[in-house]
């Protein structure tokens, strides 16, 4: 089975290493992205398999961002999972067209098992 690609992009570097030391460990291979501004040219240059998203960001919002690749051609099939310490951030994502939502703090193990649920299908 060939390995996934799962980019993430928030602009916590600590949550980053996390999630990223965490989903090699499961067997992903992981792209960060701490700029949002650069997350469409990171998408077109590493094309994942899934994008972890964080909602609020400064410069390109998670809401701005997802509008961008739902909008595009060659990104608008892409998978989104959107992390928010927001409590009215599901309803955004769902709003926007994300795939999943997870609130912060989160649980890995849910991140893992709405990862698996989403790349399976």
């Amino acid at each position: 089975m060939e390995t996934k690609r799962i980019m993430i992009c928030d602009d916590d570097e600590g949550i980053l290493e996390v999630l990223e030391l965490y989903l090699e460990l499961e067997g992903y291979v992981v792209f960060t992205v701490a700029n949002s501004i650069k997350l469409v040219e990171q998408i077109t240059l590493h094309s994942p398999d899934l994008l972890l998203l964080d909602l609020w960001m400064p410069l390109l919002s998670g809401d701005q961002a997802i509008r961008i690749i739902r909008e595009s051609d060659m990104m608008s099939a892409l998978p989104i999972i959107v992390l928010s310490a927001s409590v009215d951030g599901a309803a955004v994502a769902t709003a926007m067209g994300a795939d999943g939502f997870i609130a912060k703090p989160f649980d890995l193990v849910d991140i893992t098992s709405k990862i698996n649920t989403i790349l399976s299908h």
